[in-house]
């Protein structure tokens, strides 16, 4: 077995406020549904910097001290990809929407009654559950098996 690979990084953020949480309406017709802001780590970027980078580009809103609670990752192409999963609850700035799609607050309750991107809804337990650090999808007799841990 190897022990590197390549890897791509990119971050999603969810920013609460209260008993809200804000939400983007995604535009990509490859991930299209309700998801939290977040994007790409360019190269040489710290992953803090990231994040705070692309929710700001995508909301107008400026975080303050994310917290990293947990990963979404899996394998292929030759690559691994990882999606740094953050929280936050301290913010500035005014609230925009972007080309990458309308934000807006949802109350966190009326979420799951949302059309939500691909596997927010179980992606959403690692956000929420803090003995839960990872969503990971497995490649299983040609389909992806996704993974709780």
């Amino acid at each position: 077995m190897r022990s590197t690979e390549a890897a791509e990084f990119t971050n999603m953020c969810m920013i609460r406020d209260g008993d809200r949480v804000l939400v983007q309406d995604r535009a990509d017709p490859k991930w299209p549904g309700v998801a939290f802001p977040g994007g790409h780590v360019e190269a040489g970027e710290s992953f803090t910097d990231a994040v705070i980078r692309e929710v700001y580009e995508e909301t107008g809103l400026t975080v303050l001290h994310p917290r990293l609670c947990g990963i979404k990752d899996w394998c292929g192409e030759g690559r691994r990809y990882v999606v740094l999963l953050y929280s936050a609850e301290r913010f500035s700035g005014t609230l925009r929407s972007s080309r990458e799609g309308a934000v807006s607050w949802v109350s966190l309750a009326d979420l799951p009654k949302k059309r939500l991107a691909g596997d927010m809804e179980k992606l959403l337990e690692v956000f929420l559950r803090e003995e839960l650090s990872e969503f990971f999808y497995r490649r299983e007799d040609g389909d992806w098996a996704a993974e709780l841990k």
